[in-house]
């Protein structure tokens, strides 16, 4: 019986097509093909076209999203977790982080700037603690800061805040956005990895503060010691979030690996960018995966792990 592995991208150019190319050329004697996935109106218990899924857009496209967690629930193996990746907060990872025993900068959540016309100030944010006491925040981040979203990435609406004034300045901007405070780390070196399947690990280093196309640095490999923490750090967190693809950004400061940003489940697989040697690292493990899962040989960290997994009958 013939498979089909479904993608969904958004603007991405270069990973797409490559990726259905190799996971056809390698899958066609098992009757396994690939294609860019064609979403829209499912009913609540129509069979999924696709064994497999790789999300890369739902963030973005909130259909997608309702349609995968069907897809999951009926028997398509999708790549990452709908469920967990529609919960998922930065906040929330950076106290797992510290209770797995990963680095990271000293946090704090801040309650909305703003809220929807239909919150009342009286009523309705009756628990909130107000006015917030700043200077107690700032003592325990410490200045400069980052104030950053606790959901999203891209490093957008990021803001490096040198005094209590800037803080505020840049948190009345904020709008309805969630927004986390974060001990800034003045790096001495930097650290992206990329994470598929939650055990092959590639860590490059990394410019942030580089042009975008600028940022991976493949001309001076991470090795040694710094290698094998990053390593090791890397998988003990996405395999504690479940993500089958995924990069975990560290900045290293004194000996000290922090995790900066580990919330990146559809992470940028462009060619022009990871560069080419690690492009197709990323093709091989991907496609290593899909047809791993469209043939039963593993199954994806999420499925029966749900409350509501032992009350559906295959």
């Amino acid at each position: 019986m013939s498979k089909k592995i479904g993608l969904i991208v958004g603007r991405e150019n270069t990973f797409p097509q490559p990726f259905i190319d190799s996971v056809n050329a390698r899958g066609r004697a098992d009757g396994i093909t690939a294609e860019l996935a064609t979403l829209g109106g499912a009913g609540e218990l129509q069979i999924p076209e696709y064994s497999v899924i790789v999300d890369r857009i739902s963030h973005e496209v909130p259909y997608y999203r309702a349609h995968m967690k069907s897809a999951a629930l009926l028997g398509t193996a999708v790549i990452n977790d709908p469920f967990w990746w529609n919960a998922d907060e930065k906040f929330f990872e950076c106290t797992l982080a510290r209770k797995l025993g990963v680095a990271v900068p000293r946090t704090v959540v801040l309650p909305n700037k703003d809220y929807i016309p239909d919150i009342d100030q009286q009523r309705s944010l009756r628990n909130l603690r107000f006015p917030l006491d700043w200077e107690a925040l700032v003592s325990y981040t410490g200045l400069p800061a980052v104030l950053k979203p606790n959901t999203g990435g891209g490093w957008k609406d990021v803001f490096i805040v040198g005094s209590l004034e800037e803080l505020l300045r840049a948190y009345d901007s904020t709008g309805q956005k969630t927004m986390i405070l974060q001990e800034f780390i003045d790096w001495q070196d930097y650290v992206r990895c990329i994470c598929i399947a939650r055990e092959h690990i590639m860590p490059i280093r990394y410019n942030p503060k580089a042009p975008f196309h600028e940022r991976y640095v493949t001309h001076r490999p991470v090795e040694g010691r710094l290698r094998e923490r990053a390593i090791a750090d890397a998988r003990t967190l996405v395999d504690a979030l479940g993500y089958d693809m995924d990069t975990v950004e560290f900045a290293v400061r004194d000996d000290t690996l922090y995790a900066i940003d580990f919330l990146n489940p559809a992470p940028d697989f462009d060619n022009f960018s990871i560069k080419e040697d690690n492009f197709r690292w990323v093709l091989d493990r991907m496609t290593d995966l899909v047809l791993a899962y469209a043939k039963g040989q593993k199954k994806p960290p999420w499925r029966g792990q749900y409350r509501w997994w032992r009350y559906v009958k295959d």
